[in-house]
């Protein structure tokens, strides 16, 4: 127990290291699998250039991106004391890891496709287990970079700002190195965006041409090889719905533990750990949930084609939730001590274990909440079968509803959640609740992962023209997929409310603010514009996806007019003129909404200082944040939810549905609607709608680093330690009293 006292900050990155081994191992038993026949193969090695191809485009121009803004980074951290030049190599680190995470998962799952195609032609359970471990990859890839890159990267920055200066940990040293850390973060999301955005618009794109030309107009499927845009759709669901969500989760991941970092700084702790225990608890707890996640993926399995896929993952799911629970009970015991407190609010460390708890609660019910949402057989997607039946425009009207109506319940919840944990710990309580939440990323990434593996194998199947069989398999494994998939983004925008309330809460503490108070013009003017930027942001972003999604009709409809012999299997489509298009495109519509959540605080933090006497430029921009955080949760949950409900309708046709008695299948006019509501709902549900998250964060993590440049008070608020244990004294005595407790900000 003393060896675990001394060195428990050097143990942390090693669970990271831990996922990774585990991560490789299950890699290279992926890639033993068999790939078919040479067809199969061929085809898969059609998607892997694709999706590579598109990478290297991204990355390119990344790369000009991540060396300007390291510039500027590096320029700034030299203007304000808490802060160094040193965060722009942060910055760089937090970038290149956060593609490499993106990278992992599309290398295994363009792997693991056509691998998943083969097993699936000896039975359900071992197309599962193929699929699913794909998804397990870059499950433990994502977590175990974001716990071995967090955990190393502190453990230097506390050496170089607090340990060899000697100083406090709840002092401008350790300030300074969070500070520094944030850069990590920064970098983690900016690519996150810029990777979520241009692989949703890819992806978008190539589905769109797909469906309305292959389906609609020439009346074969998707996924027939005769398709031009087959291949461009498949390389889009590496490139978005895998590579994308990523980087997302570990961005988010990464930004749930920064925040809680921030604010545990400014509570003095009484521990063995030398009063860094509320600093170390939320990345202890990434890197234990990060172990039980490996536990609940080994539960994941069938026994033959009459299993319940849903249910397998729910076991994981459930598992390492309740897991991570309980090893959170001892853990927080055991690191901190028995009375805390933060900014006037004391708490226990049961409290914290509580606060832990009901993060994940709140990611579980989340999860069932989008679940009943957008499966096929619940009454939201039934409606909207129904209605398909009446034609496109009752169709669109019931998806709408749907995705408004899913927005009430989840925020009830994530409003309890927030009320709860504040109770429990204060800020602190909201903070650990959402590293709670995003423990079990690997798990949540796992399960949300193998669906667009799965949805490539049954495209796989198609186009090899395999038994009905195999492609019956795929389509039970891709129906859950879907779901899975909302799950997953819903699971996402929940981690963000959370994230961003923790982030704006260090923000106002670092800027030296202690309120944001609305009766103030200026704030409620940003709170206005705040709420606006996440439609303009979806309006880009679904804008990008038509334009480029014209362009793809029109080359669909060339291919099918200029090349003569196509439906007939005598000539082959130019597959690689339709993925020029969707990468081409993809590239340049990313630039401006990636620029929208970048620049806007930057501009409002530094354009109103000093312009209002009674207000700073901070609490402006804290307006702002909030604006952006409700609107933005709010429309990423709707967007989410009604295109799964959207997308799963129309896959309800494929196994035949009743409306009004009779039995609707594939190619009616019923069917027919449900395909222009699926494609209305593609943009919604993998470009725009699940960028709402990283744009949340992002804009709250930009702030958080220019909040030395515009505090109130020239540095933020750094309340040093004597002055923090007169607090708690006085506190003490407060409580006592049952007097009203002291604000620390006040000092």
């Amino acid at each position: 127990m003393e060896f675990l006292q001394a060195n428990l900050i050097y143990l942390i990155p090693l669970l990271g290291l831990v996922g990774i081994i585990v991560m490789i191992v299950k890699s290279a038993w992926v890639s033993r699998q068999d790939a078919g026949d040479e067809n199969m193969r061929s085809l898969a090695g059609h998607i892997a250039e694709g999706a590579m191809a598109f990478l290297k485009a991204e990355w390119k121009v990344l790369s000009y991106f991540v060396v300007i803004a390291a510039i500027l980074l590096a320029w700034s951290g030299t203007l304000v004391e808490t802060s160094s030049w040193v965060i722009a190599v942060s910055f760089v680190i937090g970038a290149v890891t956060s593609a490499f995470a993106g990278y992992i998962g599309m290398n295994i799952a363009t792997k693991a496709n056509v691998r998943t195609t083969q097993a699936a032609r000896s039975g359900l359970a071992k197309a599962l287990k193929v699929s699913f471990t794909g998804g397990t990859v870059m499950g433990l890839g994502v977590a175990g970079l974001a716990v071995l890159g967090m955990g190393a990267l502190f453990i230097v920055f506390y050496q170089i700002y607090v340990v060899s200066t000697g100083a406090s940990v709840n002092g401008l040293e350790m300030e300074k190195a969070l500070e520094v850390l944030a850069g990590f973060s920064l970098g983690a999301e900016s690519i996150a965006l810029f990777a979520r955005v241009g692989g949703g618009i890819y992806t978008k794109a190539a589905d769109v041409g797909a469906d309305l030309v292959g389906k609609v107009e020439a009346g074969i499927p998707e996924d027939d090889v005769r398709n031009p845009a087959t291949i461009a759709d498949n390389v889009g669901d590496n490139v978005g719905d895998v590579a994308g969500m990523g980087a997302d989760l570990f961005g988010s991941y990464v930004a749930t533990i920064l925040a809680t970092m921030v604010l545990g700084r400014e509570i003095v702790s009484a521990d063995s750990f030398g009063g860094i225990a509320p600093v170390l608890l939320p990345i202890l707890i990434a890197g234990l949930g990060l172990i039980f996640s490996i536990v609940g993926a080994a539960l994941v399995k069938v026994n033959d084609d009459q299993g319940n896929v849903q249910q397998a993952l729910n076991l994981g799911n459930w598992s390492s939730i309740l897991f991570t629970a309980l090893a959170s009970y001892f853990v927080v015991g055991w690191l901190l001590p028995d009375q805390l407190a933060l900014r006037g609010v004391s708490f226990t460390s049961l409290d914290v274990f509580f606060a832990i708890v009901v993060g994940l609660i709140v990611g579980a019910l989340m999860s069932i909440v989008t679940e009943y949402y957008t499966a096929m057989g619940k009454r939201p997607v039934g409606s909207i079968v129904k209605q398909s039946s009446t034609g496109h425009a009752t169709n669109i009207i019931g998806g709408l509803s749907v995705g408004m109506e899913s927005t009430a319940v989840p925020t009830i919840i994530l409003a309890a959640g927030i009320i709860t944990s504040y109770a429990f710990a204060g800020l602190y309580g909201v903070a650990i609740a959402a590293a709670g939440m995003m423990a079990t990323t690997a798990m949540q990434l796992a399960i949300d992962a193998f669906g667009p593996i799965a949805d490539n194998a049954g495209g796989i199947a198609e186009m090899s023209g395999l038994p009905k069989e195999v492609r019956e398999r795929t389509d039970k494994l891709d129906a859950v997929g879907n779901t899975t998939a909302a799950t997953g983004k819903g699971f996402a925008i929940a981690s963000a409310a959370l994230t961003a309330l923790a982030l704006f809460a260090a923000f106002v503490g670092i800027a030296g603010i202690d309120s944001i108070d609305l009766y103030k013009a200026p704030v409620l003017g940003a709170l206005f514009i705040g709420a606006m930027i996440p439609f303009i942001f979806s309006s880009l972003a679904i804008a990008a996806v038509g334009r480029a999604a014209m362009s793809m009709v029109e080359e669909v409809r060339r291919q099918f007019r200029e090349i003569p012999g196509i439906m007939e299997y005598k000539a082959k489509p130019e597959y690689d003129k339709c993925v020029a298009i969707s990468t081409k495109a993809s590239i340049r519509e990313m630039i401006l909404p990636g620029a929208i959540a970048l620049i806007v605080p930057i501009l409002v933090g530094f354009g109103f200082k000093g312009v209002f006497e009674d207000t700073s430029s901070a609490e402006i921009l804290g307006g702002l944040l909030a604006g952006v955080t409700v609107s933005g949760v709010l429309l990423g949950m709707f967007q989410n939810n009604a295109g799964g409900a959207w997308d799963n309708a129309k896959k309800s046709f494929e196994a035949g549905v009743e409306i009004n008695g009779k039995i609707e299948y594939k190619g009616s006019d019923a069917h027919k609607a449900s395909v222009t509501g699926d494609t209305v709902g593609d943009p919604f549900k993998d470009t725009s709608g699940p960028s709402m998250n990283i744009l949340i964060k992002l804009m709250s993590i930009v702030s958080l680093i220019i909040a030395p440049h515009i505090s109130v008070n020239g540095g933020g608020n750094h309340v040093n330690v004597d002055l923090k244990k007169h607090i708690e004294t006085e506190f003490t005595k407060a409580e006592q009293t049952q007097a009203r407790p002291i604000n620390p900000y006040i000092y």
